[in-house]
């Protein structure tokens, strides 16, 4: 048996006579297990009733009567953002960002529903789940049981026999690292249970991995943060003083204040953006008006295509072809606001990515969301495929309405009971609405999205690394 590996033998049997660190490890150890397990309830529970509310939003469209097909344009449709399989783990923004769109014409509405949209912030911790037990706890664990590492070793006076038997600095740090790293491995076991679980449900195994990989490296920085300090300073009080200020800074307090700063470093312009979208949208015409001089170029054309001098000798219902163009037009000013706002979303979600070189918590804490596929990504995501699907089923339904109604029928059906009977269409039409299933992204989409954040805390492993072999080196009795 190696010097190291007697040392971090010894270090463990150490634990194990201490009554309060073997509590320690119990407690920490039921604790992440009982948040694992209801974590995965919630996320499983959570997921099986936003499929079934999709089900049943899709069912009840489908299911509506003969009807004047711009009615159902406005009856609307319901989709769900269901949780992706890691989000048992860490479900990221799932709690405060909104879980349905409710899918209409003429509009795009927010999302809604959110579990607790008084968390909204961008750095806001929401629901306790393990991603934030594992960056907020553990490393207090850690903190617990490695932080007279060194300075036991000074107090009872054994440090200088060791280094006289022979035992190496860089043995004698080695072998607490030892000890330290497995503890903080054993205490990733339920995050590899919910990896396993994640795959069955069917995650990538290799974005698993990478998570669980991701987390043995912040835990791995704490270790060596734990070490270098215990190196440096001669007493355990100071040690334990430095690495609960170091804990508090690292994992509260900047975390805080880079979300503070995020939320108002990007924010601007907002009402000026919002007067040129409604200009925008009263010079696009009104869909509901086929009078609208908006549409008078459309009416000249057409006419003059099909060769007659009235819209109701056209070959299609002129109202018609009227909302197909304004919902077209206005789709894409609501497309190019939401892009922006998209944006400024973004430029914030950077402006709390600088402050992961800061923080290794938060380093971690971003590249987790992006490998769970939680992350601001995921809900623009959401939002672009649930606006995809809603243009489509309106624009079908305009489609019926210009190609499947007369148009002397569709201006008199307000006033003529018959004229109202036939602008009816058959209730067959309305399948022309598509299923609609929110999936995580691709792998590799997910795995660039935590890359700067990953290389954040690599960068931390490194410079601690580093520090530690100049602190051990420099060790003395």
């Amino acid at each position: 048996m190696t010097a190291a590996l007697r040392i971090a033998r010894a270090e463990w049997g150490f634990w194990l006579r201490s009554r309060l660190l073997r509590t320690a490890l119990a407690v920490f150890g039921l604790l992440l297990t009982a948040i694992a397990v209801l974590s995965a309830t919630r996320i499983e529970t959570e997921s099986a009733r936003r499929a079934a509310q999709q089900q049943a939003a899709e069912a009840a469209f489908i299911a509506q009567p003969d009807r004047h097909p711009h009615r159902m344009v406005h009856y609307g449709h319901y989709v769900f953002r269901t949780p992706p399989p890691l989000a048992m783990f860490d479900p990221g923004i799932d709690a405060v960002a909104g879980q349905a769109l409710f899918l209409e014409g003429h509009r795009q509405n927010s999302a809604a529903f959110a579990e607790a949209p008084s968390a909204a912030g961008v750095g806001a911790f929401g629901v306790p789940h393990p991603a934030l037990a594992y960056q907020l706890l553990v490393p207090l664990l850690l903190i617990a049981l490695g932080h007279a590492a060194f300075a036991r070793e000074r107090e009872a006076g054994t440090l200088a026999p060791l280094l006289a038997q022979g035992v190496r600095p860089a043995q004698l740090a080695a072998g607490k690292a030892i000890a330290l790293g497995v503890a903080a491995l054993a205490m990733l076991l339920p995050a590899a249970g919910l990896a396993a679980l994640a795959v069955a449900d069917g995650e990538s195994p290799t974005v698993a991995a990478l998570q669980m990989l991701l987390y043995a490296g912040y835990l791995v920085v704490w270790v060596l943060a734990v070490l270098l300090l215990g190196a440096l300073l001669p007493r355990r009080a100071d040690v334990l003083g430095a690495l609960l200020l170091v804990w508090l800074a690292t994992t509260l307090v900047l975390p805080r204040l880079a979300a503070s700063h995020a939320a108002t470093a990007a924010a601007s312009g907002k009402i000026a953006a919002d007067i040129a979208l409604l200009e925008g949208l009263r010079n696009a015409g009104d869909g509901h008006n086929a009078a609208d001089p908006a549409f008078d170029a459309l009416r000249r054309q057409l006419l003059a295509q099909h060769g007659v001098e009235r819209v109701e000798d056209l070959p299609v219902n002129f109202r018609g072809v009227v909302a197909t163009i304004a919902e077209e037009r206005l789709t894409a000013l609501l497309n190019e606001a939401a892009e922006r706002r998209m944006a400024q979303e973004r430029a914030q979600s950077a402006q709390l990515a600088a402050f992961a070189w800061a923080s290794p918590a938060l380093a971690t804490g971003i590249a987790s969301r992006a490998l769970s596929g939680t992350d601001l990504a995921a809900m623009h995501r959401f939002q672009r495929e649930a606006e995809a699907l809603r243009f489509e089923f309106v624009q079908g339904l305009n489609q019926v309405h210009a190609n499947r109604l007369r148009y002397a029928d569709d201006i008199q059906r307000s006033v003529d009971p018959e004229a109202e009977r036939r602008t009816r269409v058959d209730a067959s039409h309305w399948r022309l609405l598509r299923a609609f299933s929110f999936e995580p992204a691709a792998p590799a989409a997910r795995r660039a999205n935590a890359f700067a954040a990953s290389v954040a805390l690599a960068a931390w492993l490194v410079a601690l690394a580093l520090g530690l072999r100049i602190a051990v080196a420099r060790l003395r009795p």
